[in-house]
């Protein structure tokens, strides 16, 4: 593509980027002109499906973050689909059964829990911290029992638990762990990268993600059984790319080798135009970790310097372990608005700032848990309802926080106090 196509394409890019109808909405413009090209590069050398781009994400990606393997998804849900279906695969050794125990934190996404349903495990909702989101891990390590063969770690907004002495016990008890990384990529536990203390760490590139492909995961992991299973089962049970490939093709000679399907398996496969803009955007990871850590500073800081500050709000507190790659800005309101969420979130809407819930807020809470009769009858999840009853987050950018966009976000959060 020579200078000529190249500024063309950044002029039809820059006339067709939409803006936000929100003063502050939960992601920026994320993409970048270069993003976008060279995602259109792919496009136009006419290699849309999974081949050479894919394994080069892949391999860059793996090193990064310190593991040994990682495959490229079509979704975080799809790594996490992928990552709990090889755990019960017959090819591993360590694997779960249907009927087995899997804990897992009550403030969860949709995906991190059904998967885990679908392969037969049984739920057990562990509450979480209410200062840090995540799960807590005296309760869970409690909870473990004879029945216990899974736990779904979910690492929440860029924080985690206490994760050393859950992996502790769990190595101990060969329980399987999965580290739901999707929110928190880029952050460090003990100088080591979530998502690579378990069996699986999967990862989600989400457009509102540490970085995005608009859609698009990952899977790591450091066991090369792992990783061929995950190969294969990516891809329709396909024996294409493992390790043993040509002693599988002399064992099933009367088989046309392109063809022999060693296992189950799905079509996960993203395309090589998703893995281009991820690659991009990965080779910014750490600059787009610093801008987000340097906004939620100064929203902090804007909001509890100020005359009008009166403890509106409680804030994420950071395990002292981690050093953190913030996804977004969560807050609690004060116990006194305990009622006025609702009311408080549309004058938010109103002033055109964008606003979710922390994930799901109390996944307890919704009529899917019902459907499927899941949960402890009468059991309570008291940090859980504060988060859904008081909490939300805002975005955090990739680029840095304008002093005015500041002063009038922290103004529009003050008007809590005309409730």
């Amino acid at each position: 593509m020579n200078i000529n196509q190249t500024n063309f394409l950044k002029q039809l890019i820059k006339k067709n980027i939409k803006k936000s109808k929100y003063f502050y909405p939960l992601s920026d413009d994320a993409l970048s002109e270069k993003d976008l090209i060279e995602g259109i590069k792919v496009i136009l050398s006419g290699q849309l499906t999974m081949s050479k781009k894919t394994r080069e994400f892949e391999k860059i990606f793996a090193k990064k973050i310190g593991a040994k393997y990682a495959i490229m998804v079509n979704s975080g849900s799809s790594a996490n689909l992928l990552s709990t279906f090889a755990a019960c695969n017959p090819k591993r050794k360590n694997r779960f059964k249907p009927g087995n125990e899997v804990l897992i934190p009550s403030v969860c996404w949709p995906t991190s829990l059904w998967p885990l349903v679908q392969a037969g495990l049984k739920p057990v909702f562990i509450d979480v911290e209410k200062n840090t989101l995540n799960v807590d891990s005296e309760k869970l390590i409690r909870r473990i029992s004879s029945k216990t063969k899974v736990i779904m770690l979910v690492h929440v907004l860029g924080n985690s638990t206490n994760l050393k002495k859950i992996i502790r016990v769990a190595r101990k008890k060969k329980i399987i762990i999965i580290e739901d990384t999707c929110e928190s990529l880029g952050s460090k536990y003990s100088g080591k990268y979530l998502g690579t203390f378990g069996d699986f760490g999967t990862y989600s590139f989400y457009y509102s993600h540490q970085i995005t492909s608009g859609e698009g995961g990952m899977i790591a992991c450091n066991d090369q059984e792992d990783y061929d299973l995950l190969l294969t089962m990516r891809s329709h049970g396909w024996s294409r790319g493992v390790k043993n490939q040509k002693r599988i093709e002399k064992k099933y000679k009367k088989l046309d080798p392109r063809f022999i399907f060693v296992n189950a398996g799905f079509n996960l496969r993203p395309t090589d135009v998703t893995a281009a803009i991820g690659l991009n955007q990965f080779k910014k990871l750490d600059q787009f970790v610093k801008i987000r850590n340097y906004n939620n500073k100064k929203i902090f800081n804007s909001l509890t310097q100020s005359k009008k500050w009166n403890n509106q709000f409680t804030f994420f507190k950071i395990n002292k372990k981690i050093k953190p790659s913030f996804f977004g800005f969560p807050l609690l309101m004060n116990r006194k608005y305990l009622g006025k969420r609702k009311i408080f979130l549309n004058i938010l809407e109103k002033f055109g700032v964008e606003t979710r819930p922390i994930i799901s807020g109390n996944f307890l809470n919704q009529p899917a848990i019902k459907l499927f009769k899941l949960g402890r009858v009468n059991a309570k999840y008291p940090k859980s309802e504060d988060v859904q009853n008081l909490g939300f987050f805002l975005g955090l950018h990739s680029k840095r926080i304008d002093n005015q966009i500041l002063k009038k976000l922290t103004n529009i959060l003050f008007k809590i106090d005309t409730i």
